[in-house]
This record gives C-alpha cells, structure tokens and sequence, in this order.
C-alpha cells in the first residue's frame, strides 16, 4: 500500500464516520474532503474544483428546477388526483394506483418532489375512505424511490454511474436504457406491498382529521384530551385588561390557550392581542405543574427601594458607551444574530437612538448606524472591545439619558421560593418573568455579571432588567383557579373560521433545528402548535424550546385562513388539499412541452442531457411556469455541494490505485463464486451504505471500485454499474436512508422499526429482481 493509497483511504474513513455520526453537515464533510484531497497533493486544484462544473452535478440541479416547474403548474398533482379518484375506496386497488402512478412520476421528476406533492393528496384519500395513513404512506415513499430507477434521470446517482462510465471512456447509460430494469423492480415492489407489505404495515393514525359530517378525533395519537384543563380568571384578577401575549400564559407556563369562554359564548383560538376579563373560562392545553407550583409559593417579591445605577459598577465592572458607524457590519442585525453577549461577553443594557432609550426586548431589534449601545462589562472584555473597528467606546456622558431607573428593579427571593437551588439558566427568569439578572446581592457581597451557572440561594437579592408590569402579570397567573369540571369535547373546537391541521416541514425548509421560540411561531403565523409527533410518539409539552426537526408532524390549531396562508410558505408543506397553495394550472401544457424539448434531445443524442436540462430551465423561467425565485428554492444545495464536494474523491482513488486495492478486495472475497455473486456483494454493499450515507456519495464512491472489478473479472461494466445505482437508491431500511422516508415518518405515525420491518422483505426482492432482470438485458 503506498503512501497515496493510505491519505486516500483515511479521507475515506473519516468521511464516512462522519456521514454516519452526523456530527457535521453532510455538505460540509464533502467539502472538507475536497480540500484534504488538494492540500495532500492527490488531485490538482483543477481535479478538486472540476465537480462544480460536472455535467453530473449540472443535471441534477437543473432536473430539480424540472421538477419544481412541474410541480408549480400543477402537472403531477393534477394527473395524481384525476388517477386516484378513479381508485375508488378500496385498499389494494389504492395501493397499486398510488405506487403506479408515484413511480412513473418519479422517473422524471425528483423523488422527495413527488412525495410531497402526493402526500397531502393521498391523506385527504385516506380520511375520506377512513383508511389508516400508516397504510399508504410508506408505500408511497417507495414507489418513490422504485421509480427513480426507471430513467437516467430519475435519481442522482443513475446521472453519476453514467457520468463516471462516460469519464473512462465507455458509452454512457442512455435515457431509458434503466427503464426494463426499473418497471420490473417497481411492478415487483407493487406486488410485494400488495401481497406481504401492506400486512406488515402498523395501524396508525396520528392526525385523524375530522369533517363535520363525521366524528373528529385526535385522541388516538395526540391524547389532547388528557392535557386540556379549564381555567378561571377571578375578579381582582391583575391578569383583567391584560391580552394574552402579555398574561405570559405560555412562556411562564407552557400552556396554549385554545379557547376563552366568555358570558356563554366561545371564542376559538383567541389571537395573541386578545384581551382578558374577569370572569373569563380559559380552555388551556398543556401540563399543570408549573401553575400548580406557582400556586404554592412566591417566586420572587419586588423590593420597595429604588434602583439605583451606581450599583452596576464595582472595581472590575464598568459601564460604556459604544457607537454604531453608520458603515459598521452590525448594522441591520439583531444583538441575536451577532451572538453579541457570547462573542464579546458584555451585556448590552440600554439602545439610545436618536435621542430614545430602549431597555427592553434588546435582542430583536435591529441595529443602525449611530445607534448608541450602554454596556455592561468587565475591564479586560471592555478592553478587547475598544479594539473592534465596527464600535467606537468611550465612557458614558450622560446616563440620565438612558432612564434606567424605569426598567431596572430590586427583587427578593423568599425562603419558600421554587427558584432557590436552582441555577440562574434553570430559573427560567428570561423566558418566565421577561427579567435579566445583572447582579445579586449576597450576604452584604454584590456580585455583577453572574454566569448562567450561577446557583440562587433563599433570600438572594437580585439587580434585574425588565419590566414590572411583566413581573405583575406572572404574580396575576397565581390568581388563576382551576376548574373541576371536564373541558369541552374536542370535537367542539372547529367551526366554519377555526380548524386544526397538520404540517410537517418541507424539504427545502430552512427552520431545521431551530425552537418555537426563536420563529415566534404564534405571533407570526397567528397559530398554535398544540402537539408534535416524532419518532413514534407525541409530545404535547414544553413545545417552545424543543428544536424542530425534519420529519416531525406538527399538530396546529387556529384560524382557516391562517391556515391557508401557511400553505403559502415554502418551509411547511400543509397536509390537507385544502391549504395548499394554487398551483398556475394555465401553464401545464407549456410545461409538458418543455419536458419534451429536454428529452427528446436527450433520447436520441442530438444534445447532452446537461444542456438541454439548462435550456429546459430557461425555458421555464421565460414562460413564467416558475419564477427565478422558485427555480433556486428547488435546488437542493446540500446535495449540490455533497456531489460536487466527493466527486474529487472518486477521482483521487483512481489516480492513486487505491480503488484498485477495493477492487481486488472485492474480488478476492466474491469473484470465484461467478459473476452473479459479484452482483449481489455490489449490492448488498450498495444498500447498506446508502442506509447512512447519501445514496450520490455511495455511487461516487463505489463507482471507481466497481470499474476496476469489471476489468478484472473481464465481465461487462455496465451490468456491475447498473447494480450500483440501483442498490444505491434501495434506501428502505431506516426512515434516515432517504428523505422520502423521513418526509412521511411523521404523518404516518411510523417508528423505526417499521422500516425495518417492510424494508428488508422489499430490499430482498429487488435483490431478487435484479439478479435475475438485469443479466438479460445486460449480459456479462
């Protein structure tokens, strides 16, 4: 083994731990492993580079615009609906429509496209026949997947063994040169679901909507019913007068307020400016422990001195000035989005601009040129902040200016209080009471600038941020009673202007990993999220804080048109017909005729499948099937760059001979039990890997090894490189082997173990089909 191999197997090693372990983006591996490779010295910087201009990487962006163009206008939506109505209701004969029907689609348009376009159409199918989604949807993901393999264009990685077989020098796979072999594994997967799969299938359904003309009930899955509780709001109340948003009913408490009862008539899914009154019966959904503890005792007691700023600054802490130029690069950002208090470990107190302080909510606003920031801070971290060209420091000229005595308090932390013992970061007092905590005074000691770490002990005296009317509202939620009597029935929660409905992120969203809290989800979007469904199970509390992840099935309650509207935004795929956004239909035979301007070319080599996808694209654009806009909001980007990012790879381990050694591997381990058998470890390696690496990697990757074992058996290339792309695509075991999988694993109310489950019977049979298919119609 010489010293290239090794560099070349290490980088191998390394990525694929990391692909596995995800403890760095997919995207970001494939460009760290281009770099390693150029830094090393085993490919040129033109070879590192040359992926982002492969014809590979160039099709797959540009058939995903294909795709979008064709999901804008309506084409496949249309035809899925018009071929499902004739389905009837019955079990099989909706399974084989929708399978059919998804896996021709899925042959020239990208699979996870074809999935969402489907998935709201065939949950309305289930509700309306009163079928189980668990029955359809894994289906559906599937034949998704079973049907990118009709075409060259199907999935990335036929693209990518056609390229990698046109790179050394042997014809390229045609347009339909996959489709015998495709069509027998779809039909074949068909019959499986039908005969064994759909036996196999779990009997869930997690978002069972309801009409008014049948039984609503989310009770099943989401068990709403034994989280909703009924409130009273006593006269004297402090909360009277006060809207909902400022009642801090959910940040405190956690609890949605779903409905407010009020002289006999029900206001559903009240907006956040509501305003309460005594008298008021709220229908809250959420746990009780929070309310019940704030019941027992006092949290905190506003002292009766005044605040007085002298107290901010001791021998180490000091207080500055700091001026925004109008040039500065913090301009237009939130303290938030800069990270300020973690990259400069200061705390910004007080916003003078133009003469106005803002003390309050400092994180969300955005900054200006010559706004003035009052900082908070020890000696040397003022020190290395003078250092920063965007801030101009110095000590402050007036702190009148700013009026803190105004939003600066004194409070007290009884004995008996719930926060003594716990750390200033478990208290909650940001999110709960809207207070930041500048310093404690203890025992005669002022400590300034406590860490997060800090634990508060009974009779702790705390210098705060904030504002009173907020710390008065929470002492108002322990005036609230909670009433014996049992909620309304659910049931009695939608009417003709407020409904529930699910949503699940889309592909392409942009919220992953991100909490409620951080989208202000209820202020934007005017809707509340009562339940989300994750990995087999349903969580109904402390929903805020938990960060959202792609595949999870959110539960949300609030006005239609609400609704509607977030059918509209392309970081949610609503799933209910309803709700979805209208697609251009006028412009489906102008996209039709595109499609035929792309393939046609490409069916009789007039052009290369990567030009005249581009011209398709343009084309797209100035017939205004799609807008500039949508056309780069279909473009998978992580994929792009994973592509791009490991083709370099490829490359390097057929320059080092380091496929080679795989290669005789390969050989060594298989070859002398035929060519059959070299098929079926191909595939078996191809399946397996593709189960927890991106299926474009693994054909990447196994492209080089796959060439060179052809070559050394002296059988046909083609038949060993079909097989690849095949296998690389039959990602059915775990609901992360595709995001197909992943897309359908909330709605359906999958676990884990489904997968497994269906998957392995089906991956045994298009092993199966394969071995059996492909050699007739390519020999070895």
């Amino acid at each position: 083994m010489t010293l290239g191999i090794a560099i070349v197997l290490t980088i191998l090693i390394i990525a694929i731990v990391l692909f596995i372990t995800e403890w760095v983006r997919m995207d970001v591996v494939a460009l760290l492993v281009l770099s390693s490779l150029a830094v090393a010295g085993l490919v040129t910087p033109a070879e590192a580079l040359s992926g982002f201009s492969n014809p590979a990487v160039i099709t797959v962006w540009a058939i995903l615009i294909l795709s979008g163009g064709l999901a804008r206008t309506g084409v496949a939506n249309l035809l899925g609906r018009k071929l499902l109505q004739l389905a009837g209701d019955g079990e099989i004969r909706l399974l084989v429509i929708i399978m059919l029907t998804v896996g021709v689609l899925s042959g020239f348009m990208n699979t996870i496209g074809v999935v969402s376009l489907f998935l709201p159409v065939v949950l309305d199918i289930a509700r309306r026949t009163k079928q189980p989604p668990s029955k359809l949807l894994m289906p559906l993901a599937f034949a998704g997947l079973l049907g990118g393999l009709n075409t060259l264009i199907g999935t990335p990685p036929n693209i990518l063994i056609s390229e990698a077989l046109k790179e050394a020098g042997l014809r390229p796979f045609r347009m339909f040169d996959f489709t015998p072999v495709g069509i027998s594994v779809l039909l074949a997967g068909t019959a499986y679901m039908v005969l064994i799969g759909r036996r196999l299938l779990p009997n869930r359904d997690p978002a069972r909507e309801f009409s008014t003309a049948r039984e609503k009930d989310f009770k099943s899955l989401y068990e709403l019913h034994d989280r909703m509780v009924m409130l009273h709001l006593p006269e004297g109340s402090i909360l009277d007068g006060k809207t909902l948003a400022e009642s801090r009913l959910g940040s405190v408490l956690g609890l949605n307020v779903v409905a407010v009862i009020r002289n006999g008539r029900t206001q559903l899914s009240p907006e956040s400016a509501f305003a309460l009154q005594a008298g008021d019966r709220l229908m809250v959904e959420g746990r009780l422990e929070q309310l019940s503890e704030l019941h027992r005792t006092n949290h905190l007691r506003l002292e009766k001195e005044g605040f007085k700023v002298e107290r901010l600054v001791s021998a180490d802490v000091e207080l500055v000035e700091a001026r925004l130029s109008p040039g500065s690069s913090l301009v237009g950002q939130t303290l938030l989005q800069i990270g300020f208090r973690h990259s400069y470990a200061v705390v910004v107190l007080a916003i003078l601009r133009e003469g106005v302080p803002f003390r309050t909510n400092l994180e969300t606003i955005p900054l200006l040129g010559d706004d003035v920031l009052l900082i908070q801070g020890h000696r040397d971290q003022l020190d290395e902040l003078t250092k920063d060209p965007d801030l101009t420091v110095t000590a402050p000229t007036s702190l009148g200016d700013y009026r803190l005595e105004e939003r600066f308090m004194v409070v007290h932390i009884p004995v008996d209080s719930a926060l003594v013992g716990k750390s200033l970061v478990d208290s909650r007092l940001g999110d709960s009471y809207g207070l930041g905590v500048l310093g404690i005074i203890r025992a005669g000691e002022t400590y300034l600038m406590p860490s997060a770490d800090e634990v508060l002990l009974a009779d702790d005296t705390l210098l705060v941020k904030g504002k009173q009317s907020d710390l008065m509202s929470v002492e108002g939620l322990q005036s609230l009673e909670i009433e014996n009597q049992p909620p309304p029935d659910l049931g009695e929660l939608e009417s003709e202007e407020v409904g529930l409905v699910e949503t699940v992120l889309s592909p392409h969203s942009t919220l992953v990993g991100k909490t409620l809290r951080e989208l202000n989800f209820r202020f934007k979007y005017g809707l509340s999220v009562l339940a989300i469904w994750r990995g087999g199970r349903s969580y109904r509390s402390n929903l805020r804080d938990n960060p959202l992840r792609f595949g999870d099935a959110l539960l949300l309650y609030g006005p239609r048109k609400r609704l509607r509207m977030l059918g509209s935004e392309p970081d949610f795929l609503v799933l209910t017909e309803e709700a979805q956004e209208t697609p251009n239909q006028e412009k489906i035979p102008v996209a039709l005729l595109i499609m035929a301007v792309v393939l046609i070319p490409a069916i009789f080599d007039w052009l290369p499948i990567a030009i005249s996808a581009i011209i398709g694209v343009a084309l797209m654009i100035l017939t205004k099937c799609l807008t500039m806009e949508e056309a780069y909001r279909a473009i998978n980007w992580k994929a792009v760059f994973l592509i791009a990012g490991m083709l370099p790879l490829g490359i390097a381990m057929e320059q080092t001979g380091a496929a080679q050694l795989l290669a005789n591997g390969m050989v060594g381990l298989v070859g002398g039990l035929g060519p059959l058998a070299v098929m079926a470890g191909f595939f078996i390696l191809a399946a397996l890997t593709s189960q927890f690496m991106p299926n474009p990697a693994v054909a990447v990757l196994l492209a080089p090894i796959t060439l060179s074992t052809a070559s050394d058996l002296d059988i046909s290339p083609y038949i060993l490189m079909m097989t690849v792309a095949v296998s690389a695509s039959a990602a059915f075991l775990s609901p992360v082997g595709h995001s197909a999988n992943v897309l359908v694993m909330g709605p359906g109310g999958y676990r884990f173990s489904d997968y497994l489950k269906v998957g392995i019977p089906l991956t045994l049979v298009v092993l199966a089909v394969v071995l059996l298919i492909m050699p007739v119609f390519w020999p070895f």
